[in-house]
């Protein structure tokens, strides 16, 4: 199987089923960015870090795969005109976001209670965390818009929604372990 098909050299792709669209069409900005997110995910993964981060960091890379191929796939080709179902993709699951949810309760409670804004770095992990954590959260905009378009799984939405939050929350936890300075921002004063 070559990499290159040539298919897409006149600005459109394919979504599954076959449907063509630009490249610029939001779906593909969507996966995209989910695809982005991955990237960024495996960067964070690949730091020197805890087993057990790197294992639920895993975990999420596998849903963030599942994500992409629900926004590639237009519901029209998901089923059949008789019902049956034309594509199988994997779901979100309640049980998803819920490993989330505990992990993000988990490392709270052993951080210090927040008390103002934080400004990213202090340790260059950290910083890998704050910048997936922003991607994250362009790829909630992004399937938000999506879903306004074609509607999206609600699982899909929450999803994203608690990865940004369990992303700020393993930033501050990796600043913690590390040892690295949290600043906080304190505006200045006019």
């Amino acid at each position: 199987m070559k990499i290159y098909t040539k298919t897409g050299d006149t600005g459109l792709t394919s979504l599954f089923g076959g449907t063509r669209v630009p490249k610029h069409h939001i779906r593909i900005e969507s996966y995209g960015t989910i695809d982005e997110l991955n990237s960024h995910i495996g960067l964070l993964r690949d730091q020197e870090i805890e087993n057990h981060y790197k294992e639920v960091l895993l975990e999420i890379q596998d849903r963030l795969f599942t994500i992409g191929a629900i926004m590639a796939t237009p519901p029209e080709k998901e089923v059949l005109k008789n019902g049956q179902p034309r594509l199988t993709i994997n779901r979100i699951s309640t049980e998803d976001i819920h490993l989330l949810e505990k992990e993000i309760d988990e490392m709270d409670t052993a951080l210090p209670p927040m008390t103002h804004f934080v400004l990213p770095g202090g340790h260059t992990t950290v910083s890998y965390c704050h910048i997936t954590r922003c991607v994250c959260r362009r790829a909630e905009r992004l399937a938000t818009y999506l879903n306004e378009v074609e509607a999206l799984e609600e699982t899909v939405l929450s999803y994203l929604n608690r990865l940004s939050d369990y992303l700020f929350v393993l930033a501050r936890k990796l600043s913690y372990d590390l040892q690295a300075e949290e600043k906080k921002w304190i505006p200045k004063k006019s």
